[in-house]
């Protein structure tokens, strides 16, 4: 059976392929009412739009490419969603590439998404990455680079974040209106700057709430369950009278509790917990767990518009000399998020 084409369409409404073609891609000269008998007739004919030769007309494939260190962290899904939500409706589909935080991978997604031609990229950057070239490339080629979370200044590319020094900033304060006077940070990767930023705000809270800064009671992990475990039973043996824990994402908190409970040590009582993250885990463990929320799924929104509006512009700059212009960085809120892990003083 051949496929149906637009001319088929156009001779089965009496009209013009050019008059079909224009309301099948929503052109604002064709009225409503056409567009609606047109697509109907389309659907009726088991029409479907050959892609690569519209994108071979228009100069784009309506594919934005994602990518993101891991899909085993809800965060990154949350924002995920967040970024198709915006896409459908506007007409874009996605292709999405996990690096696996190393380099590799993330040099191969990127190379994957360009060989696609898709319109734009949107990436967290990988925790292994050792440089940045790939990402150059991709500039190189005109194609809107929008990063979100993991970001690099020097990509000078428009960025949406969370306000990670402001989150472990509050995230530390809680502990401290909450009575605990010793705690301990598990933090990330320092050369990752998010990581170094809650590092940054949980050191500034403590100064601020004239409590000492103590180097034994900050552990560097690998942002997982096991290294979660492995730092917790390291800061108590070193330091028996910590009593509470912020760790810099929910992973590290949760591996942290379970080697806690197994210790029984109780919580909050003797040991208060926060994490950072809010994963989807985060509410159904036990202690349920204080979390500091990034707004996942804003965050996806917000970097959709900003390739929107980098579409836009590269689109003017094809008429026009380009404008050289500081990057737009969108930062958002973090969210506290109080449950029992770190509640000693309950509010009656």
């Amino acid at each position: 059976m051949s496929r149906t084409t637009i001319h088929d369409i156009a001779k089965e409404l009496n009209t013009s392929p050019s008059t079909v073609s224009k309301a099948l891609n929503d052109h604002p000269s064709i009225s409503a009412a056409t567009k609606e008998l047109i697509r109907t007739a389309a659907q009726n004919l088991n029409y479907r739009q050959n892609r690569l030769a519209s994108s071979l007309r228009s100069g784009r494939t309506n594919i934005i490419g994602i990518v993101i260190p891991s899909s085993d962290i809800g965060f990154f899904g949350g924002v995920v969603h967040g970024i198709e939500k915006l896409a459908r409706s506007n007409g874009y589909n996605i292709l999405l590439f996990q690096s696996k935080e190393t380099g590799e991978y993330e040099v191969e997604g990127i190379e994957t998404l360009l060989q696609t031609s898709v319109d734009g990229i949107i990436v967290s950057i990988a925790k292994d990455t050792p440089n940045l070239d790939h990402f150059y490339d991709v500039k190189k080629r005109k194609v809107p680079l929008i990063l979100f979370d993991r970001v690099k200044d020097e990509l000078n590319s428009p960025s949406v974040v969370v306000d990670d020094y402001k989150g472990a900033y509050m995230a530390t304060e809680h502990l401290i209106q909450q009575g605990y006077t010793r705690i301990a940070h598990i933090s990330g990767p320092q050369h990752i700057k998010i990581f170094n930023d809650r590092l940054c705000g949980y050191v500034d809270a403590l100064k601020a709430n004239n409590l000492p800064v103590d180097d034994d009671l900050i552990q560097y992990g690998r942002n997982s369950i096991e290294s979660g475990r492995a730092s917790a039973e390291r800061l108590l043996a070193r330091n028996k009278d910590m009593d509470a824990i912020f760790a810099a994402v929910d992973f590290t908190a949760l591996g942290a509790l379970q080697y806690l409970k197994q210790a029984g040590v109780k919580m909050p009582e003797k040991i208060g917990m926060i994490g950072f993250g809010n994963e989807s885990f985060s509410p159904y463990v036990t202690p349920s767990l204080s979390t500091i929320d990034q707004q996942p799924a804003r965050m996806g929104e917000e970097a959709f518009t900003l390739f929107l509006e980098a579409m836009a512009k590269k689109t003017a700059g094809s008429n026009g000399e380009d404008v050289v212009e500081e990057p737009k960085k969108i930062v958002l809120e973090p969210v506290l998020v109080v449950r029992e892990s770190s509640v000693r003083n309950p509010i009656a």
